[in-house]
């Protein structure tokens, strides 16, 4: 061991460079784990060198030094101590590391020569399961991307190690990546898998999602060889029973997902028991853009720590209830009869106060069952965890008894398939109990966890360990008694086992019959041949028990990896009856009515609320009506005030139809919803400074998406169209794009239109399915009132100045916008002009040149002009052509 700790002798060169045999020992590991940050145990520490010890001392603020190679080159070292290493390899995982673990494989004292080492796992941001470096409930996510032979499509895999979720999809490969952005804002994966040859471009774009590119070998994405590990790790000859069978680009990335999944963890992974497959068309899409603007899971300003609609409703009581909440929120279904179910329950829980109440209670003495069954399969399940899962099945039957007041004909689907998912293990709970302490440790690896009586030849070694100890108290007293000495004391420690500790004062009264073994600053160590023969018999034993407790362990957790399924199957109705109870809580508390669902294409919401605003508003929330189809009130052009609600009623519109058809009651009085298939949001003002996109051009890309996908089916809700640019081309923009979603068809998509473009009002008179409507303001001679209210009409009022002074912009400046836009209400008309009121500062029209009657031939151009075979990409080039003829003909540059 003083060569390991030391590094150094018995130095070989090795391509030039002259190593000790430890240093060659990590660098053949290293050379294997090239990218990884190598955790290499050395005695109590894992030990790194070179550029990984820099990186560590730098990202984990600690001491960096070194140790001599040859001459004055020096090798950079940095450790940790192994029994506090989770929570500095926890830190590396969360700023997107990945770590290798080396162990010692044999025990020093045996080893001849160098110790034996092996990496015993390899943790990445996307294969976390360890309890403690799993910072919250949430999933922590694999992904894996392959591209289809023709680029036509990708296929997608996400594998939660921790819970054993896995699934496969595919989506549209689309230049701009936005399908596959909006996979990642639903599924929110910690490290995407790719093929060594997927362009730097595409990486970088899922990069700066802040999600980890790992590549991959070309043969892990083989689908032939995908195939053969999915069907072998499945004990399947195919994969038709999965649903995947024919998707070949699916297959190779969950194979890939799969092999590195075993290859980091080092194990079979036997609690990944399935894969499913989603189909685009068994949801509601929600793409990226709309996850963000609806705030579904992340607040725009407070990421996930903000206000959202999953923190708003998520009153689950379980880790696996919050995690399945989540799930229905970002991936609202579209099938009625399925959505029925989900309501059935969340509806019958909601008139069952007592029912609910005693499950919530029962609920929230749940361990995370979900995480702790895959933790056994890979086989570091802790004691307390196990504890944990014990003290879970002893509530199930508290559970099912809580919903034994109905026969189960009468209990909904959901709710009775949850409860019959709840199987009682009393075996389980019985081999815990009994062979565990009843406080264990967190770790089992330093013994103290079996309980006693649960294996008599443990009991045995532990006898002959406990009446050597005390052998050793009453050595300690007589020997006290027979030097006179007080002060003398038998101490332990590794390196000189048992000593006799004789401090200076007293070394003149130590006995003949005295063996000096060391000597230290305060005195001298002895030993006896008495005190040697115990050492060795209590020293065996203490190993012996070590040994022992471990085997035991271990063989624990084999038994318990039987029954992983069975856990998987209690932890599913447990998230089931948590959603249900906590959805039903939410709309008894806050009065939330259930929504009804049809195939129809209208939405139809009477005194409709905002989910989450409602939340923080204080003196009440005004509800607002909402009537929307596709065939009459298709548009909605909504005008007023600026701060009078139009952003917040529009987005409560597109939160309710999420709600209704993730299985939720919605904050209203009444609703009707017609199955959305997709909901398109374009809301705020965002850029993208690292791509060198301008505010106006990811308008542009985001109108874009929208244009190119929708359907009758869907519903959009735009805010503030064409305002990053000018007054002139916004306006124009805003039109177009009015013409174009109202179309020529019978139907179009339910279109929600905020705007300060006043002059878009007048399209109601040509459009048959656009309505103008506006939030209700009340003018006093000293205040304006925002009265929340939304009434059919339209208004050319959005009172900017009057919000320039609540957000506090100087008096001084207040005030003489007011002067100028007095001037401008005030300014005489054109001739023949039709009377224009403008509302916004310095919006200001130039007046025409007078006398000038003739017809400006860009007119007779723009009148010619087909803008229903027009893409929005040609409508914006047709309309800066314009723009300059215009500027030409009146003499502009």
């Amino acid at each position: 061991m003083a060569q390991e700790n030391g590094l150094n002798g018995n130095e070989e060169t090795t391509a030039g460079t002259r190593h000790s045999p430890v240093m060659r020992q990590y660098h053949e590991l290293k050379e294997q784990y090239p990218d990884t940050i190598l955790l290499f145990r050395i005695g109590d520490f894992y030990e790194t060198f070179n550029a990984d010890a820099e990186l560590i001392s730098r990202e984990l603020e600690i001491v960096l030094t070194s140790r001599s190679k040859s001459g004055d080159n020096r090798i950079p070292l940095a450790g940790v101590p192994y029994h506090a290493a989770e929570g500095y390899i926890a830190k590396l995982i969360g700023k997107g590391y990945k770590v290798a673990v080396c162990e010692q494989t044999e025990d020093p004292k045996n080893a001849k020569g160098i110790v034996r080492r092996e990496i015993a796992r390899v943790i990445t941001p996307g294969t976390v399961i360890d309890s403690t470096l799993l910072p919250t409930s949430a999933a922590a996510c694999l992904m894996a991307v392959c591209p289809d032979a023709k680029q036509r499509e990708w296929g997608i895999a996400l594998l939660d190690i921790s819970t054993g979720e896995f699934f496969v999809a595919t989506i549209d490969h689309d230049p701009l990546l936005e399908n596959l952005r909006s996979e990642i804002a639903r599924y929110i994966p910690a490290e995407c898998l790719v093929p060594p040859t997927f362009p730097e471009p595409f990486r970088q774009a899922i990069r700066d999602r802040g999600v980890v590119v790992s590549a991959c070998r070309d043969s892990a994405f083989d689908e032939k060889n995908a195939r053969r590990l999915l069907c072998s790790h499945f004990n399947t000859g195919t994969l038709a029973g999965f649903g995947c069978e024919e998707m070949p680009a699916a297959i190779a990335a969950a194979g890939a997902a799969l092999a590195y999944a075993q290859e980091t963890q080092h194990a079979s992974l036997s609690h990944i028991s399935s894969i499913s497959t989603r189909s685009s068309s068994q949801g509601m899409t929600l793409d990226a853009v709309t996850l963000r603007n609806l705030e579904i899971r992340e607040s725009i300003r407070g990421g996930a720590r903000g206000a959202t609609l999953f923190s708003s409703l998520d009153l689950t009581t379980t880790p696996m209830g919050s995690r399945l909440l989540n799930r229905h929120l970002t991936r609202p279904l579209t099938d009625i009869p399925t959505i029925n179910k989900r309501l059935d329950a969340v509806g019958y829980l909601a008139g069952k106060t007592q029912v609910r109440l005693s499950l919530r209670e029962h609920l929230g003495s749940c361990a995370d069952i979900e995480r702790i069954a895959a933790r056994i399969a890979y086989g570091n399940a802790g004691p307390r965890d196990l504890t944990a899962l014990a003290d879970s099945l002893t509530i199930l039957p508290e559970l099912k008894r809580s919903l034994a007041g109905d026969q189960p004909g009468d209990l909904p689907e959901i709710v009775k398939n949850a409860r019959e998912s709840l199987h009682d293990l009393p075996d389980v709970i019985h081999l815990v109990r009994t062979a565990l302490v009843d406080d264990p440790p967190a770790i089992a690896r330093n013994g103290g966890v079996i309980r006693p009586g649960y294996v008599p030849a443990l009991d045995e070694i532990r006898g002959v360990l406990h009446s050597g100890r005390d052998w050793i108290v009453d050595l300690q007293a007589s020997e006290r008694e027979a030097t006179g000495i007080k002060s003398l004391k038998i101490g332990y420690n590794r390196i000189f086992g048992y000593y006799i500790d004789i401090t200076k004062p007293n070394l003149h009264l130590v006995p003949s019959r005295y063996e000096r073994k060391q000597t230290t600053a305060t005195g001298e160590r002895f030993t006896i041949p008495a005190l040697r023969e115990k050492e060795a018999l209590i020293t065996n034993a203490d190993e012996r028990v070590l040994a022992l407790e471990r085997e035991l362990y271990a063989g624990l957790l084999d038994i318990l990896k039987k029954r992983i399924p069975g856990f998987q199957e209690i932890a599913s109705g447990i998230g089931a009856l948590d959603v249900a109870a906590a959805l039903a809580e939410v709309a008894i508390t806050r009065d939330y009515v259930r929504p009804q669902l049809n195939d129809g294409i209208a939405i139809t919401i009477r005194d409709g609320r905002h989910p989450v605003v409602e939340q923080g508003v204080t003196g009440g929330f005004v509800p607002n009506d909402t009537a929307l189809d596709s065939t009459g009130n298709q548009i909605l052009i909504i005008t007023g005030a600026n701060m009078a609600g139009k952003s917040t009623y529009m987005r409560a519109t597109a939160l309710t139809c999420i709600m209704a058809q993730a299985g939720s009651f919605v904050p209203a009085r009444h609703a009707s919803i017609g199955i959305i298939d997709r909901i398109f949001t374009r809301v705020g003002a965002f850029d993208d400074l690292a791509s060198g996109q301008s505010t106006f051009f990811v308008e542009m890309l985001e109108l874009a998406n929208i244009l190119n996908n929708i359907t009758p089916r869907s519903l959009v809700i735009l805010d503030e169209i064409g305002r990053g640019t000018s007054t002139v081309d916004g306006c124009s923009i805003a039109r177009a794009v009015l013409e174009f979603l109202h179309g020529k068809s019978a139907a179009g998509p339910k279109t929600l239109f905020a705007t300060h473009f006043h002059e878009l009002i007048t399209m109601e008179e040509s459009l048959k399915r656009v309505r103008n409507y506006h939030f209700a303001v009340k003018e006093t001679q000293s205040d304006v009132v925002f009265l929340r209210k939304l009434i059919p009409g339209a208004t050319d009022k959005s009172y900017g100045i009057h919000v320039a002074r609540l957000a506090g912009i100087p008096k001084k400046v207040t005030d003489r916008a007011e002067v100028l836009l007095g001037e401008t209400m005030d300014r005489p008309a054109t001739p023949g002009a039709r009377p224009q009121r403008y509302t916004q500062i310095l919006l200001v029209d130039e007046p025409s040149s007078a006398g000038n009657n003739s017809r400006h031939p860009v007119l007779d151009e723009l009148g010619s002009i087909n803008t229903d075979e027009m893409t929005p990409l040609q409508a914006i080039t047709k309309i800066a052509e314009l723009k300059r003829k215009l500027g030409q003909r009146n003499g502009g540059t």
